[in-house]
């Protein structure tokens, strides 16, 4: 086992530990039961798209107040909090016997599972590492990767055999009685950073500084597509089946070139932040998911999910590293929580938005596939945006001076 692996296997597993749980309250899991849900309920897909992201944005709301939680309390206490909210979200989802349970189980799910979950685990990870920040991230966020993986399929199969309400009792047995203990006790012991830190002007930024830095906007304009894409697919991805007369299983069974492709360019983005900077790879990193969405836009074949998925499994690697490493490389970890609360609600208010407008585009008789294309155009338009103003941008950086709070 190498040597980093070793030293610091108690707080690398922590975090894989919170990213692979918060999988359950992600737009991919949660869209596997979206046809069920329609069904049971009586909802189209644009009402069921508004529903989604009106318990999106009130999560996102909601995040933006909790986001300093883990800047003030012990780690295990928001440990508990999160996969409480998770367990609660899942258990509401599988009993929901109307739209006043449903609701709030969404919000729950989507709070905590898209929102504090991931906010706790690359906190504490931007907390814990300086130096060798980005390996620490990138090895860790295999906890999504492990997710993306092998959770479409084996919820798939779960659903299969208990029906899709049990499955969701099940993952809240799961969150209740392993992950909860185990997560306790990986994170009650705090690590102190050895390590030479990339330290910058932006060590003591508040979370009022950094919402005033008119640069800030431009990074989420970059950071924003693959959640936001990926949940508008994922979250439509019966409707693309439909559409294409594939088999439902079709995006599912594409899931394993995507992980493998994460996995790569998971470790591989670790190893080229800790040399380079994340802002060094910001330009370039949507290239391949622009690609990925204009392949899926344009080609009616099954195979074109494939190209999609390991293509979106490139960015999506290299982003995942990026949204652990960015942030507290740019703004510091004095307040990392509250920033990074404050970004993950902007980031949840914007991804909201796709599927409740491609909903609404779909029902307005909008082909799909337009749709996905002009996604990919907007994934090439903002890599190209970046690179035109990349020294600008990093001269500005270079430029500002925090006062330490």
């Amino acid at each position: 086992m190498p040597p980093f692996l070793t030293a610091n296997l108690r707080w690398l597993a922590a975090g894989f530990l919170l990213l692979f749980c918060g999988c359950f309250g992600q737009t991919f899991v949660v869209a596997l039961s979206g046809g069920a849900i329609r069904r049971d309920f009586g909802l189209s897909d644009g009402s069921f798209g508004a529903l989604y992201a009106g318990v999106t944005l009130a999560a996102a709301l909601a995040l933006a107040g909790l986001g300093g939680l883990i800047d003030r309390w012990p780690a295990q206490r928001v440990v508990s909090l999160a996969v409480g909210l998770l367990a609660m979200g899942a258990v509401g989802l599988g009993l929901s016997p109307n739209l006043l349970v449903l609701a709030p189980s969404l919000f729950l799910l989507r709070l905590a599972g898209q929102g504090l979950m991931l906010q706790t685990a690359y906190t504490l990870l931007g907390r814990w590492f300086s130096g060798e920040r980005g390996r620490a991230v990138s090895l860790s966020a295999l906890g999504l990767n492990a997710g993306q993986a092998c959770l479409p399929l084996a919820f798939v199969t779960a659903a299969a055999l208990l029906g899709w309400r049990g499955a969701w009792l099940a993952i809240a047995s799961l969150l209740v009685l392993v992950a909860l203990p185990l997560a306790h006790h990986l994170v009650r012991r705090e690590r102190v950073p050895e390590e030479t830190a990339r330290t910058g002007p932006a060590e003591g930024a508040t979370r009022a500084q950094a919402l005033a830095d008119p640069f800030l906007y431009l990074l989420l304009l970059a950071m924003l597509p693959p959640s936001f894409i990926s949940n508008t697919i994922f979250f439509h991805q019966v409707h693309l089946a439909e559409s294409r007369g594939w088999p439902p299983e079709v995006l599912a069974a594409a899931f394993p070139p995507y992980a493998a492709a994460t996995f790569v360019f998971l470790l591989v983005a670790g190893r080229l932040v800790d040399r380079f900077s994340a802002l060094a790879l910001l330009p370039l990193y949507l290239v391949p998911f622009g690609l990925a969405c204009l392949t899926l836009g344009g080609v009616g074949a099954p195979w074109a999910a494939f190209a999609f998925m390991l293509l979106y499994g490139v960015t999506d690697g290299i982003s995942l590293t990026l949204f652990g490493a960015l942030w507290p490389e740019v703004y510091g970890t004095r307040h990392l929580g509250a920033i990074r609360g404050a970004i993950v609600a902007m980031m949840v208010l914007g991804t909201a938005l796709g599927p409740f407008l491609s909903g609404l585009l779909i029902d307005a008789g909008m082909p799909f596939a337009g749709i996905v294309t002009g996604m990919g155009l907007y994934c090439l338009g903002i890599s190209g945006v970046l690179l035109l103003v990349r020294r600008r941008f990093l001269g500005h950086l270079r430029g500002r001076h925090f006062a330490a709070a």
